[in-house]
């Protein structure tokens, strides 16, 4: 085991396969004891099993590390605290969580269903605030901790999943408002944006050009959870990781404005607005027009 997370207990969702489990064992070699939660799910959100999150748990112990299974439902308050109580009561504190669990269930958005749209927010989104609520109290009062959320570059729009790319971009959201509330008590939050081969990644609808594996988003993971990243105040940031690249996305800012003299109408908008303010190019929507070239 190493040091670089000595001393830290960290509670990661979505641990039993994929990025999820790469980012359990690569905190545990790193020194942390490890929460490891799966509800154990497969990826249209079907089939849970507790046995997912105790095999990692295996994994990690006979490698000479400290783990616990929680098979708990981050879409539920309940499972949220249960994750972070369960840290607590088995080793006395939290000073991490990794927020990894998603399903998809993929539709064009003239096809789907709330039956679609629901499950898929509630595990991406609202599993991150349940784990993020629970977690940020005990962080507020111990006056230290790190939040990460998982999003994807998908929270740039998707014309398949619209419901995935909706809980991505209000992961990003979630986790700024975290940096700044939380910002007074010691506690950073920051996502991770991964492009790395997993079940999900088989899903996606474009051709990745850049792609890497589990274990290169673990070690980014491990960094933002150190110390060495607490010490450069890295908060509020979007990080994506795609095998040998590391990027950092923009935070959201105006480009543009102009000003009326007087009160705007349909008219002056049509007059000033595509001169004067314009727009901001839509990168995937180039990629769409040039495919259908």
């Amino acid at each position: 085991m190493g040091n670089f997370l000595a001393g830290k207990v960290v509670a990661i969702t979505g641990a039993g396969r994929g990025i999820g489990r790469a980012v359990a064992l690569g905190c545990a070699q790193a020194g942390a004891k490890v929460v490891v939660n799966d509800y154990g799910v497969s990826v249209d959100g079907s089939e849970p099993t507790s046995e997912i999150a105790a095999g990692v748990v295996k994994e990690i112990v006979a490698a000479g590390g400290e783990a616990v299974a929680v098979a708990d439902d981050v879409s539920t308050m309940a499972g949220g605290q249960r994750i972070v109580d369960t840290a607590l009561t088995e080793y006395g504190r939290i000073d991490g969580v990794v927020c990894v669990a998603g399903i998809l269930r993929e539709r064009m958005l003239f096809n789907m269903t709330e039956e679609e749209w629901d499950p898929v927010v509630a595990t991406h989104l609202k599993g991150t605030f349940t784990v993020f609520r629970a977690a940020s109290a005990v962080m507020r009062r111990q006056k230290s901790g790190t939040l990460i959320g998982f999003t994807s570059g998908n929270h740039q729009g998707s014309f398949s999943q619209a419901n995935y790319a909706a809980a991505k971009g209000g992961i990003i959201s979630l986790v700024r408002s975290a940096a700044l509330g939380l910002h007074k008590y010691g506690v950073t939050a920051n996502c991770v944006a991964p492009v790395a081969r997993t079940r999900m990644s088989a899903n996606v609808p474009t051709e990745l050009k850049e792609i890497g594996d589990p274990e290169d988003v673990a070690a980014l993971v491990v960094y933002l959870l150190s110390d060495h990243a607490r010490s450069e105040e890295i908060t509020g940031q979007v990080y994506t990781v795609a095998g040998p690249k590391i990027a950092v996305w923009a935070q959201p800012r105006e480009l543009r404005a102009a000003y009326a003299d007087g009160a705007w109408t349909p008219e002056r908008i049509a007059d000033c607005l595509p001169g004067s303010v314009g727009a901001d190019p839509m990168p995937l929507l180039a990629q769409l027009r040039s495919t259908a070239e």
